[in-house]
């Protein structure tokens, strides 16, 4: 039962790491350090004065630089293989019984899988609300940007302290990243699909004649 408890844990603070890679790291190193909670004991040096720090200046250049329309879609690009990795290793720190290699392939599983849902739905979201930017001027990406942060770091306290709540609300968030995703890909394939329609149109006989006649009335 142990097991099952600590990999709903682990998928949460995955969740979390799909919208910041380092403020669910830093939330779990402040737990371990002050007892808190316990870590796999090849992980232990993650709540090191070190590695906290580091954490925690990450987290803040995360926080501000997510902020702004154009670095927000930086970081999306280099969370692609960080915030999986982040979910990775804060899914197989929680599991404490379990030899290291074991807890990294069931990390690897639960939480580099549910991380990379994560911050592909919020990419494709994040890329709409882009999109918008006409509209917003980029507020919209700003309000989005601080929602993630409140869900991050909110559910990786929960993780710890209401670790079933906290797994509900994650549940919660991965279907809604799927279907995002889903419908993401879908308007992808329209649009894809309607320009390469157009590009056969302009490529067809019927549309060169229409041109040639075009330009010989404007001689004319």
């Amino acid at each position: 039962m142990e097991i099952v408890y600590q990999l709903m844990m682990g998928l949460s603070l995955a969740a979390c790491a799909g919208f910041r890679a380092w403020l669910p790291l830093f939330v779990m190193g402040v737990m371990a350090r002050t007892n808190h909670i316990a870590l796999n004991p090849s992980m232990q040096f993650l709540a090191s004065d070190a590695m906290l720090i580091i954490f925690g200046l990450a987290s803040a250049l995360e926080f501000f630089g997510d902020k702004f329309i154009v670095v927000d879609h930086f970081l999306d690009a280099v969370g692609t293989v960080a915030r999986p990795v982040a979910g990775t290793i804060l899914a197989s720190s929680v599991l404490t019984h379990i030899d290291a290699q074991t807890a990294l392939l069931l990390g690897l599983i639960v939480g580099g899988g549910t991380a990379l849902t994560m911050h592909t739905g919020k990419a494709v979201v994040r890329a709409k609300s882009t999109l918008l930017a006409g509209f917003h001027g980029g507020t919209g990406n700003t309000v989005l940007s601080f929602g993630e942060d409140f869900l991050s770091g909110g559910i990786s306290i929960l993780a710890f302290v209401a670790p079933f709540l906290a797994f509900f609300f994650s549940i919660v968030m991965v279907v809604t990243a799927a279907a995002m995703i889903v419908l993401g890909y879908h308007a992808w394939q329209q649009l894809f699909g309607r320009a390469s329609k157009k590009l056969e149109a302009k490529s067809s006989p019927a549309f060169e004649r229409a041109e040639m006649a075009s330009l010989t009335m404007e001689k004319v």
